[in-house]
């Protein structure tokens, strides 16, 4: 089994919308690949992440580096 590992942090990203002449601002976070992660994963567990690719599975993991942390000190 094909497992790639690999440590990313999260970027935040501000956009801004037009609708009917009012500007709207919107803020969301993203990973490589284009991988949208909620608000307030990022809030809970900050912006280090750990993404596991299987490849023969067609799957993509998100693990919170400090969740990780935590878990294996157990």
């Amino acid at each position: 089994m094909s497992v790639t590992r690999r440590e990313a942090t999260a970027r935040k990203v501000i956009g801004k919308k037009v609708v009917k002449g009012k500007v709207y601002t919107y803020e969301y976070y993203t990973l490589p690949l284009n991988l949208y992660l909620p608000k307030n994963m990022v809030e809970k567990w900050g912006t280090e992440f750990i993404v596991e690719r299987r490849e023969q599975e067609g799957v993509i993991i998100i693990k919170a580096k400090k969740a990780m942390e935590s878990s294996e000190g157990k």
